[in-house]
């Protein structure tokens, strides 16, 4: 059923943006129609029944079925093309209908939450009746199949969304599986717990919206890129021999589809300025085409001839890794002063040092004194390690 759908309705390379709309369009349809169903069948059950938990397991459909109408007209508005006002497009949009769904998610869990109380201090006998059962088992099928449709989806265009859709129906099963436990409990065993298993399906509505707003949160924000996408970034760097190292690299998320990034890259100094151009203008292109990121390469002429000045990037980098093998730097130069030499360079630290710059930049002044090298004056600026790195592939220094 899935692949014909897809085929139908979603057939074609994924990585394109137009593919992509419709991928996230076919499974907001495919919801609503799922989830609407469930909840009439279940809201009929529900209320010629008595129970509670019924009930709200028909209304938890409910909010799904508008989550997938928000998840349906986030991924229309989302394919929209960049204009004069939005210059970067409209990707975001995406991440936005995960935010309202999440917000919507929530609320209902809260209206639940306060019925299933009520219940849970007034409790009513629940009949059972197979077409009661026959509708709680059919949900699970049902949300079994919506839950491994929309990670098929999610995994086929890399969305979280899609992603998180399908976490809610695992979620859905869970919470239609307890609310099938409390109707075969309380008739053979005269167990009334059909409140507490509505209460159980509030808490899972309340989880749910809570992490799927902290998932669609974080990108809004502006959180770090995957180890994934900086690695691909970075071996399209290291298919050009000629670049000695890189760092600074930084990626900015517009949504699916919508990365830009930008990294600093080290060349021989003696390389014609055209060619090292030309070299970049290649790599630039290549990571578009290949992995659809928007790449910007800054050029930085390095030094590799000057004995000197490896001796003190080799002194600089023993004395930072005794602090910590994690920290590294790069930019490394040497500026002739009226008194002193400057060492110029940058500093990548992780997180949890970045609050120790001073004293890093104290014991490297320190220890750089008692090696007899008192001549040369740090002049240092710190970087988060996290979006920072370096290679160093030139024989004719270390590495850093």
């Amino acid at each position: 059923m899935t692949r014909l759908l897809i085929y139908l309705f979603a057939k074609g390379d994924p990585s394109q943006p137009s593919v992509r709309a419709k991928t996230g369009k076919l499974s907001g349809a495919v919801g609503i129609i799922c989830n609407i169903l469930l909840c009439a069948m279940k809201l009929v059950v529900g209320t010629v029944s008595g129970s509670v938990s019924i009930t709200a397991d028909a209304l938890n459909n409910l909010s799904d079925a508008t989550s997938a109408l928000v998840t349906l007209v986030g991924f229309r508005l989302a394919e929209r093309p960049a204009d004069d006002d939005h210059p970067y497009g409209h990707a975001r949009y995406e991440y936005l209908s995960g935010l309202a769904v999440a917000a919507l998610i929530v609320v209902i869990g809260f209206e639940l939450a306060k019925t299933s109380l009520d219940k849970i201090l007034h409790p009513a006998a629940v009949e059972m009746s197979i077409p009661m059962l026959a509708v709680l088992i059919g949900s699970v099928l049902v949300k079994l199949w919506l839950c491994l449709f929309n990670r098929r989806l999610g995994k086929r265009i890399a969305s979280q969304t899609l992603l998180a859709a399908s976490a809610d129906s695992r979620n859905d099963v869970i919470a239609t599986s307890a609310v099938l436990i409390a109707v075969l409990a309380e008739h053979f065993f005269s167990w009334q717990i059909d409140g507490w298993m509505g209460m159980a399906v509030a808490l899972f509505i309340l989880y749910s919206g809570i992490s799927l707003g902290k998932e669609t949160i974080s990108p809004l924000l502006g959180e770090t890129a995957s180890p994934e996408l900086q690695r691909l970034i970075v071996d399209v760097i290291q298919t050009e021999p000629k670049i000695l190292g890189y760092h600074d690299l930084m990626v900015h998320d517009y949504g699916p589809g919508q990365r830009f990034a930008s990294i600093h890259v080290e060349m021989d100094e003696r390389e014609s300025a055209l060619e090292c151009h030309e070299l970049i203008d290649q790599l630039e292109r290549k990571c578009l085409q290949e992995h659809n990121v928007h790449l910007v390469i800054h050029y930085d002429p390095v030094v590799t001839d000057d004995p000197e000045l490896e001796r003190m990037r080799a002194v600089v980098g023993k004395i930072l890794t005794a602090i910590d093998s994690r920290i590294t730097f790069h930019d490394f130069r040497m500026v002739q002063g009226k008194d002193n030499t400057n060492l110029i360079f940058d500093i990548a630290l992780p997180a949890e040092l970045m609050q120790q710059q001073k004293t890093i930049k104290k014991h490297l002044d320190e220890q750089l004194r008692s090696q007899g090298d008192c001549t040369y004056h740090t002049v240092v600026t710190f970087d988060m390690a996290t979006i920072h790195h370096e290679v160093r592939r030139s024989d004719s220094g270390p590495e850093t």
